[in-house]
């Protein structure tokens, strides 16, 4: 996470895996390929919060909800951690309304020359899914699409502000979410090794 000063207020800057949440009049922003943010606010009690999250999976089995399946551990922690801090922030669930951005095929894997779900497909199912099940409804998207982006969320209005990136970015984006990814994918084969053992 950085911090920039941005005219005058700040700009939080979050990274994948990351999140953030404020009452203060900032910005907070991220970089995006596959990954899907979730921005999230509560405009009675004017707390407002972004997260940044891959799923270390490429595909999901089409007969189980992907908010039950083994893949969308990761977005459900990463989404849990968002709402409970806004709500230890005064942010009433009830009032929680949602605008995601992402899921864009930039890993470019073999399974989108299959025909199968792409990494950004599955995030994308995941947040509608989780969303819809929690009960808060989603008023603005970008999702999808073959393209990155970049994304600002303004605390002063809750608008979103998000700009497609370049090719020499992309190409970047890219490969910094490949090693993100690789690393997911490890980390949930070494904890799901390591609970093989008594």
């Amino acid at each position: 996470m950085k911090v920039q000063p941005f005219k005058n207020t700040q700009r939080i800057i979050i990274d994948p895996g990351e999140y953030y949440v404020t009452r203060r009049k900032e910005v907070i922003s991220t970089l995006l390929g596959s990954c899907v943010s979730a921005c999230l606010f509560d405009p009675v009690n004017q707390v407002f919060g972004m997260n940044h999250f891959l799923l270390a999976y490429r595909f999901h089995a089409h007969n189980m909800p992907i908010i039950q399946s083994e893949e969308g551990r990761y977005g459900i922690y990463a989404m849990e951690l968002l709402i409970n801090d806004m709500m230890k922030m005064g942010a009433n669930k009830l009032h929680l309304k949602a605008k995601c951005f992402g899921g864009g095929n930039v890993l470019k894997l073999r399974e989108d020359r299959e025909n199968k779900n792409t990494v950004g497909d599955v995030n994308v199912l995941f947040i509608k899914e989780f969303l819809k099940n929690e009960r808060i409804p989603i008023v603005g998207s970008c999702l999808g699409g073959n393209h990155g982006r970049n994304v600002h969320f303004v605390g002063t209005d809750y608008s979103v502000f998000i700009k497609k990136i370049g090719d020499q970015q992309e190409r970047l984006l890219e490969n910094e979410e490949r090693r993100y990814w690789k690393q997911s994918i490890d980390e949930r084969e070494k904890t799901q090794s390591s609970a093989d053992f008594w």
